[in-house]
């Protein structure tokens, strides 16, 4: 019997081609092999939604190569991903064949699994279903629903707003996410508040901290202490006051551990503790799933990674707790399994959580097949499945409280001790940064013993000044959370949506936060004015929820697509009678705190800098928004939009901007912009140039010889000021004195290599920030900050590089044995087109049919001879060029006419013979 099996990648079906005897043929589909066509009709609303399908360019071979399989096939497996997507591909690809008349005879089966392993797979194979329509159904009303959206609102959003490129369903809410959390940092006012802190000591040597609670009786709330002032006077009363301990409470708090993976949380947490983007995680993972050669056999590492799911299979919790007691002791192994259910409103994608195949094959097991980036995530994957079926852990907290005598006075401390780590031996918390440290640094303090009427002594108070702090701009991992927690998209279209927004210049990412850009705020701005019911976090979730209804087979597609296509194409057809300056003027004022921001002089924003009585307003060009003047033509000023970012005419429009001055030098430092971006800048050139014409003595005349010229006396060399590069990424307008001196006393020194002993350097130059490591350099990413950066990430990135430079010879290089001729090595490794062999420079691509794993050092010499052959011709076909004859000078001539000659002819002699170029 005959049989073909489908998926969708070549690497997975490689592996399963190995799970699967005689009589079957794996074959890959690569992705979908159709889609709509990218024009105008593919859906038509008119016709019940009717849609046409087109194979792609780049499908089309793969696709005959399943047809001509499919003539002769007795059976045709359908072997894709257990979700929308995968039930989708298989559709596409039996549509096709259905098309064709080739399913006469030919028996259809779907097959799913969960993992590829030998065990799945197989059992998989003796359990076919059918196609399941209504996940087929769910796919069509969500592609359909896209189109929709992108080629009836796009077309709007270039008339209206030039330059713009285009808007998506999903997209299009994502990003006013992003742009809402930007206006709310730019409207924030910070405030200011104090705190006071007590150092106090039991005994003769056990000190610790206390916090201000209550102060003349009276419990204080965040701003109890509202200026320097109030400050001073809390200080002065600790310090007149004597404190016994007042209260004592201890209790003991269990923390469980966190669910197993879901696609969601594993973006998340590769985020945070990786540094991954959700794309990358994506590709990783998919990695993973699909498999790795482990010693001869290939083994997939993970289950299935696009799930709602956080369920675990029995028999795998089963050998996870076995891992548990062998690793870490029966202690740590719960009485009971734990069991995990989905928060997913409708996990119609939920199959088994991201985890191990197999929980007992270790992350030391898998090294040595993995990259790098594999194994951190594998080994992540790992610790959260094994970390979820352990024991709690627990903590014993304690809290005190102190008071003077007359109880007016009150401070506070607590502190946590970890009593039983439980799933925190294997899983730690993420560390923390910037406002989340700060706010557990007395929580995790350790407390002396302490007993309720102890006296104790009093030390240093410090009273501390601190401002309230903007929301943060969101992360890869906070904007996936809050997507999730919406109900915008679904956690398989997570990567792609965040990917399509940077890919079209509407956010940029800085230290792994987005920042919109002009372009993506104008285009939310008139989504929300004109097109408000489209960006609605409700009605996105709303209509999510329905697509999920679809898959369940509670509603029909074609009444979802219906309901919407109504109110949509009046919303598009109300849109586009709007005339261009009653969007102007829409988008003016309400992107007005954005490009008109308050000065801290109180000037008027508006005021045009090179007219006296024109106002600034947004315009629109062929090119897209800017700042314009009321008075043009007769004021011709204009500006970028940004008052933000890496623009001059934002930064310094009006000269440098003076940030302070030294304190060691006394020098202003100053913001400017040069030819090559903006830099900060130690002093003034004039000022130097006089501070060293004051200390240097008046030059001497020096006696000439004689017979010979008297020589000139030389000038003082005047120093330079100070200049550093503002790095990419960095907001100009946001940088303050402090900022300003850190950038000028770079390169800084960040630590001693361990490795090396040598001491590493953060610095800017031509290039960008990098590290500097003895004569070596190293580029640092856009997610490492020059300022910030310490010894552990510093030692990373420059491992990290070690490693890429290792392998810029085109992946990880596998030995297939010494060349005959000069005894170098011969080797095989991944390149971008594929697997190739290398000896020496000479490289050879190896052919499609033939496995990398499989080629032996007979075969790569064969391929590598015929490459130099085929290189040798092309090198004899190959024609030298005529070299171009020197140019002669003319003599000057008297005559306009003659010049002109002589210059005509010169050209001509000059000219190279292009005939010499042809190749044979």
């Amino acid at each position: 019997m005959n049989s073909i099996v489908i998926v969708e990648s070549p690497a997975k079906a490689k592996t399963i081609n190995k799970y699967l005897g005689d009589g079957f043929t794996v074959m890959a589909s690569y992705g979908h092999v159709r889609d709509l066509p990218p024009k105008n009709g593919s859906v038509r609303p008119d016709e019940d939604f009717a849609m046409d399908w087109e194979v792609a360019a780049q499908s089309k071979k793969h696709l005959m190569t399943i047809v001509n399989a499919a003539k002769t096939a007795d059976a045709i497996y359908l072997a894709t991903d257990p979700d929308r997507e995968g039930e989708a591909i298989s559709w596409h690809v039996l549509e096709e064949l259905r098309d064709r008349k080739l399913l006469n005879g030919s028996e259809v089966k779907r097959v799913t699994f969960n993992a590829i392993t030998k065990a799945a797979v197989l059992e998989a194979m003796e359990n076919p279903r059918k196609l399941d329509t209504e996940l087929v159904d769910a796919y069509l009303a969500r592609r359909a629903l896209d189109y929709l959206v992108g080629f009836n609102l796009s077309p709007v959003l270039w008339r209206k707003l030039p330059g713009s490129r285009s808007a998506g369903r999903v997209q299009s809410v994502a990003l006013r996410l992003i742009c809402t959390r930007e206006l709310e940092i730019e409207k924030f006012v910070p405030e200011e508040y104090w705190t006071v802190d007590t150092k106090l000591t039991k005994g003769s040597d056990q000190s610790f901290t206390m916090r201000l609670t209550h102060h003349k009786g009276e419990k204080l709330g965040k701003f109890g202490l509202p200026d320097e002032n109030s400050a001073k006077a809390a200080q002065t009363v600790i310090e007149n006051a004597s404190f016994t301990v007042e209260l004592v409470e201890k209790k003991q708090k269990q923390r469980r551990p966190y669910a197993p993976f879901t696609t969601s949380t594993l973006q998340q947490e590769a985020s945070r503790r990786l540094y991954f983007s959700a794309r990358q995680t994506m590709d990783i993972a998919q990695r993973l799933y699909e498999g790795a050669d482990m010693g001869g056999e290939t083994v997939g590492l993970i289950t299935y990674m696009r799930t709602d799911g956080v369920q675990i299979d029995s028999a795998a919790v089963n050998t996870i707790r076995n891992v548990v007691g062998e690793d870490f002791g029966s202690e740590y192994v719960p009485e009971k399994t734990r069991a995990y259910s989905s928060k997913a409103k409708n996990a119609q994608e939920a199959h088994e959580a991201v985890r191990p195949t197999d929980p007992a094959r270790r992350p030391k097991d898998v090294e040595p097949y993995l990259s790098k980036d594999q194994l951190r995530l594998y080994e992540l994957i790992w610790k959260r499945t094994v970390a979820s079926q352990m024991e709690s852990a627990i903590m014993d907290q304690v809290s005190v409280v102190s008071a003077s005598a007359d109880k007016a006075t009150k401070l506070r401390a607590s502190g946590s001790v970890i009593r039983f780590p439980g799933f925190l031996k294997v899983y730690e918390d993420a560390p923390k940064s910037g406002s989340d440290e700060s706010k557990d640094k007395e929580a995790d303090s350790i407390l002396p013993p302490l007993e309720e009427g102890e006296a104790l002594k009093q030390g240093n108070v410090k009273p501390e000044q601190h401002f309230t702090q903007p929301p943060p701009r969101f992360s890869e991992a906070s904007l996936v959370k809050t997507m999730e927690e919406l109900g915008i998209g679904r956690p398989s279209t997570y990567a792609s949506i965040i990917q399509v927004l940077q890919d079209r210049n509407y956010v940029r990412m800085d230290n792994r936060r987005f920042i919109p850009e002009d372009r993506g705020r104008v285009v939310t701005a008139f989504l929300e004015s004109f097109f408000a019911k489209y960006v609605e976090y409700s009605f996105t979730a709303d209509l999510e929820n329905k697509l999920d209804e679809i898959s369940g087979g509670r509603m029909s597609w074609k009444t979802v697509l219906s309901d919407f296509w109504t109110d949509f194409i009046s919303a598009i057809e109300g849109a586009s009678e709007l005339r261009i300056t009653q969007v102007i003027d829409t988008l003016d004022e309400l992107l007005e705190p954005h490009l008109f921001p308050k000065s801290e002089g109180g000037t008027d924003p508006r005021k045009c800098p090179s007219c006296d009585d024109g106002r600034l307003s947004l315009k629109f060009g062929k090119f897209g928004g800017f700042i314009g003047c009321t008075k043009y033509p007769d004021c011709r000023y204009t500006r970028q939009l940004s008052v933000s970012g890496n623009d001059p005419n934002a930064a310094a429009a009006d000269g440098p901007k003076e940030l302070g001055e030294d304190p060691e030098t006394g020098m202003m430092v100053t913001l400017r912009a040069g030819p090559y971006g903006i830099y900060v800048q130690l002093g003034d050139a004039e000022v130097l140039a006089a501070r060293a014409g004051a200390a240097t003595p008046p030059p001497v005349e020096e006696k000439p010889a004689k017979g010979k010229k008297p020589k000139k006396p030389k000038k003082p060399k005047v120093p330079k000021p100070k200049r550093s590069s503002v790095p990419k990424g960095m907001d100009p307008l946001a940088i303050d004195l402090e900022q300003g001196l850190k950038l000028l006393s770079l390169p800084r020194e960040v630590g001693v290599d361990p490795e090396s002993g040598e001491m590493i350097l953060a610095g800017i130059g031509r290039f960008g920030p990098y590290l500097k490591y003895g004569d070596k350099y190293q580029s640092l990413g856009a997610d490492d900050n020059v300022l910030e950066i310490g010894l552990n990430r510093a030692v990373v990135v420059i491992a990290e590089g070690k490693l890429k430079k290792g392998r810029r010879g085109g992946g990880s290089a596998k030995s297939l044995g010494e060349h005959p001729d000069d005894s170098k090595e011969v080797t095989v490794r991944d390149g971008r087109f594929g697997p190739y062999v290398q000896h020496g420079s000479l490289r050879a691509t190896l052919p499609r049919d033939k496995d990398k794993d499989a080629i032996t050092l007979e075969e790569a010499i064969e391929l590598l001879a015929i490459k130099a052959a085929k290189a040798g011709t092309a090198k004899k076909g190959t024609k030298k060029k005529a070299a171009p004859k020197k140019k002669t000078k003319a003599k000057k001539k008297t005559t306009t006419k003659k010049k002109a000659a002589k210059k005509k002819t010169n050209a001509k002699e000059a000219a190279p013979d292009t005939s010499a170029d042809q190749v044979d």
